[in-house]
């Protein structure tokens, strides 16, 4: 079965905010066997909003619309809600001692627009919106349901989870639910036209029920096999487990994860598996690495800290690296990256270490170190690796991928 998304408001169409709800929305309800056709973006205009929502009613038998019902005039998805569907606004006892019991200590916000909060169609089913002013509403036209929800992310959330879901599933449409599988896993060091060749007979024989997706980003690519099952059938996990492993089988060579995770998370798994620490020395990176390492909860069991190492002074006197290599080779050399990675191991005791040095541009590059030439190095208990970079883009897509790379290469030699 399949559903659509309607976003409203002018501020998602002038990119003042970003439409995050979506990804949520559809996650959500991919588990429950629900397939997101399509996602349309509208003004806080009544005639875009009707039309669209005529449209979306036409094609799928479930919309969810977020956005426009605040207390202010530029809020009008309830009006036109009632309207399209032929009701009239009335009150609601249960939404208005509810919006009264969420402002009770805050009698300044209870005015005469929120009270327009609990006049709400009389043609709708009114839902709790546990955390929030707006009623939760749903309409229904000839066995089609759509819900309106309000478009603060954490209201939409808790809207989804607690209250359209459980709808959904008691619902006349819940014989209509499948089984929606998504697997993916993540490699490394093939360009994607060379991997879409190589396992081009595999894909090829796909059942008409699976999908693949390619994913790139990063130099990495996320390949997501999709399945799409009846709701009762047994098997498909199964199914897709057995498809999974052939595929894992021929990449073998170039496979990182097994899973969709972030690569520091990948990084974090791993050395907390082995109860190590890690350091970071970035030049051209200017701190990336340090943020995603930092990013997760429990990173204090394996991340000590880094040195953002931008001027030679800073590689010289912090990290130790030597002032003659830095003359003869240059900040962005083997060397010089070597002895980065090695000099924040040793100051901040750690067992691995990571360094990035290069020209991120869109000045500064050479004939012979152009931008988009970056060094990284990982320091090992062992030893030290290194490798240059040839990277290609705007300076935040050379620092990305340099970020990137330095994090998978650690990833191989620890899953090694």
């Amino acid at each position: 079965m399949r559903a659509e998304i309607i976003t409203i408001g002018d501020e998602l169409l002038i990119g003042q905010v970003v439409d995050t709800n979506s990804a949520f929305i559809a996650q959500e309800l991919n588990k429950l066997g629900i397939e997101i056709y399509q996602v349309t973006s509208v003004h806080d205009d009544a005639d875009h909003i009707r039309r669209a929502v005529s449209e979306t009613l036409a094609r799928v038998d479930i919309v969810i619309t977020t956005g426009g019902l605040g207390p202010t005039k530029d809020d009008i998805t309830k009006h036109v809600l009632c309207d399209y569907f032929g009701g009239q606004l009335v009150p609601s006892q249960e939404v208005e001692s509810h919006v009264r019991q969420l402002y009770k200590d805050r009698p300044d916000v209870l005015n005469r627009l929120t009270e327009t909060q609990w006049l709400v169609p009389n043609n709708c089913t009114v839902l709790p919106n546990r955390i929030g002013s707006a009623p939760l509403m749903v309409f229904e036209k000839n066995g089609k349901l759509l819900f309106s929800l309000p478009g603060v992310p954490r209201e939409m959330e808790i809207a989804i989870s607690e209250q359209v879901i459980p709808f959904l599933e008691q619902s006349s449409l819940s014989n209509k639910l499948s089984t929606i599988i998504h697997r993916t896993i993540q490699v490394e060091g093939i360009p994607e036209s060379a991997l879409a060749i190589h396992i081009e007979n595999w894909e090829n024989a796909l059942p008409n029920t699976m999908h693949l997706a390619y994913l790139p980003k990063n130099g990495i690519i996320r390949l997501r096999l999709s399945g799409y099952f009846d709701k009762n059938d047994a098997s498909a996990s199964l199914q897709m487990d057995e498809q999974i492993s052939q595929l894992q089988s021929l990449v073998a060579q170039w496979l990182i994860a097994e899973e969709d995770k972030p690569l520091e998370v990948i990084v974090g798994e791993l050395l907390k598996a082995k109860h190590a620490t890690i350091a970071t020395a970035e030049s051209c990176t200017g701190g990336k690495l340090a943020v995603l390492l930092n990013k997760h909860a429990g990173s204090s069991a394996f991340y000590m800290g880094s040195v953002i190492a931008y001027s030679n002074d800073v590689k010289q006197h912090v990290l130790n690296v030597n002032r003659e290599d830095l003359d003869q080779f240059g900040a962005v050399s083997e060397q010089v990256v070597a002895q980065m990675a090695c000099g924040v191991k040793n100051l901040l005791h750690t067992d691995y270490a990571l360094a990035t040095s290069g020209v991120a541009g869109p000045s500064g590059g050479t004939t012979e170190k152009p931008v988009g030439t970056v060094w990284i190095a990982v320091a090992t208990p062992e030893h030290v690796y290194t490798e240059l970079l040839h990277l290609k883009g705007e300076r935040e897509q050379i620092t990305d991928r340099a970020t990137a790379k330095v994090l998978t290469k650690l990833i191989k030699y620890l899953q090694d």
